[in-house]
């Protein structure tokens, strides 16, 4: 057999070459249209936090405010304290920002925090007690012993009613100066005392 001559080498050459791409073009087209594919999504998903708000009747005025104190001065107020959460919690309170100018006032004046029903603010008719009452100790030793949430006293476990859930708490105080010497209860003359009583309220 005779050997094709160069020209006709080239002839082949060439004729080969489309004949591959279009080989290989069609393989592409092949392999791109070879799969079925299908999707379902679940759309609108949200997630929303819920809303908690702790508020009292005191519009602003401070529940204590006692002024010319005398040895034996006593007095007792009230405070309705709100949850409007939307979500259930627990409430407790504590004692902060203590200071005293002076003597030590905030180891003769002793206060005593009682949870309970009824009343409103500056008035205490009709409030009964519920629970077991702490007792009424220096408001120093109070705010050392309950100075945050993690130490607060008088948990209140909330349900997380939006429309308001409420309790009344009565603070009573005295002016106590029991032991004390003449020279020392002279001593106490011009002295004050303040302090923060604090319901704090968080979620469960």
């Amino acid at each position: 057999m005779k050997k094709p001559s160069s020209r006709a080498r080239a002839v082949l050459g060439f004729g080969a070459a489309p004949l591959a791409i279009l080989i290989a073009g069609g393989l592409i087209w092949q392999s791109s249209h070879a799969a079925f594919t299908a999707t379902t999504r679940s759309a609108g998903n949200s997630w929303s936090a819920g809303a908690v708000s702790l508020t009292d009747d005191d519009k602003g005025a401070a529940a204590f405010s006692a002024t010319n104190l005398v040895p034996g001065s006593t007095g007792s107020k009230c405070i309705v304290v709100t949850s409007t959460a939307s979500v259930p919690g627990q409430v407790r309170s504590y004692v902060t920002n203590l200071a005293t100018s002076g003597a030590a006032l905030g180891e003769r004046i002793t206060f005593k925090l009682e949870a309970g029903t009824g009343g409103s603010f500056n008035d205490c008719t009709g409030f009964v007690p519920s629970g077991t009452a702490e007792p009424a100790a220096p408001i120093s030793t109070v705010a050392a012993a309950r100075h945050d949430y993690a130490t607060g006293g008088h948990p209140w476990d909330t349900a997380g009613t939006a429309s308001g859930e409420s309790r009344t708490y009565r603070g009573t105080w005295t002016f106590d100066t029991t032991g004390l010497t003449q020279q020392q209860i002279d001593a106490l003359q011009g002295s004050s005392l303040s302090a923060d009583v604090v319901w704090e309220f968080r979620s469960n």
